[in-house]
């Protein structure tokens, strides 16, 4: 219990001033909460998501944590991790077949961490529910917490609700505007209920095509028991093509972002927020004199995955 007493007495991530030209000459104050720096391998809202859910499962007296995702997955490579760090046996069911996807980097370090991996064809993981996919399987789920997939669920929102707290903290007062990556909305929900009437708005980039995020990000927060807000909205049409796709816009654009302020960002989340907000200062969205607060959700131990599918040094590193 004193390990995972850590989860709550973590110092709050750093929040840095970036200083770029155009978010300057739009008379635009930017900020960079640097959840990546959050722990060396658990970093991101993956931290935030599992705080709460880690701790749940030692108050139900449970040792394993099993959870869902894809061969590249940044839930399933902290969520082995974090199993490491706080003494938890980890499961990971992998949506795709064992000698497509077994050699890459995020999965070399989830077994490395102790993690054993099921697959499962895509169609199966896609048609079924979680439970069901585990007895397909024969998987038990005797003394384990099951983690959704991405980690979506009522006790990751407090963990992201907290960055709302550190950052008034750390500038003295809430930004004009927070802008977050979207992958399953759990970022963006908790960042809402946070600022729930207050005076600041939030944004959240969705990283995935089909216009259902909105949607998404209701539902958690409806099924969570919190207050409907209209402080926040979904700022569609950076996705890049979709879920794990790109365009050589957006690796220039992180590319060139990394050597200018030094802030490394992934191409499948935190490089589509970052560049989604210049896009947006660039066509006068934000008014003049607001602060925003771009949130650094982690995601880097994407890149060598990224790299190794793409051609080495796509991403600099």
């Amino acid at each position: 219990m004193e390990k995972l007493a850590q989860l709550l007495q973590h110092p709050p991530s750093p929040l840095e001033t970036v200083h770029d030209e155009l978010f300057a000459a739009k008379g635009l104050r930017l900020f960079v909460k640097r959840d990546d720096l959050l722990h060396p391998q658990v970093s991101g809202n993956k931290w935030r998501k599992l705080q709460h859910n880690l701790l749940g499962a030692n108050r139900l007296g449970h040792s394993k944590l099993i959870t869902f995702g894809g061969a590249f997955s940044n839930h399933i490579a902290a969520v082995a991790a974090a199993g490491l760090d706080f003494g938890f046996s980890t499961l990971g069911v992998i949506s795709g077949e064992a000698d497509e996807a077994r050699q890459n980097p995020t999965l070399r370090f989830a077994k490395a961490c102790g993690m054993a991996l099921h697959f499962t064809s895509r169609t199966a993981f896609r048609s079924n529910s979680p439970n069901d996919l585990l007895k397909i399987l024969g998987i038990s789920t005797e003394g384990a917490t099951i983690l959704p997939q991405g980690g979506a669920n009522c006790l990751a929102l407090p963990g992201c609700r907290a960055i709302v707290a550190e950052t008034e903290a750390q500038l003295g007062h809430l930004p004009d505007y927070f802008v977050t990556a979207c992958g399953t909305g759990t970022t963006l929900a908790g960042i809402a209920s946070g600022i729930s009437g207050q005076g600041c708005k939030a944004l959240g980039v969705p990283v995935i095509k089909g216009g259902f995020m909105q949607k998404e990000v209701e539902n958690l927060l409806a099924a969570c028991g919190e207050t409907p807000s209209t402080n926040w909205q979904i700022v569609d049409g950076y996705h890049h093509g979709g879920y794990a796709k790109w365009t050589p816009e957006l690796v220039a654009f992180i590319n060139d972002f990394k050597r200018r302020t030094g802030i490394p960002l992934d191409p499948i989340y935190t490089g589509k927020a970052f560049y989604a907000a210049s896009q947006l200062a660039k066509e006068g969205y934000f008014p003049a004199g607001s602060s925003i607060v771009l949130v650094h959700t982690g995601g880097l131990q994407g890149i060598a995955g990224f790299n190794e599918r793409f051609g080495g040094g796509v991403i600099e590193a």
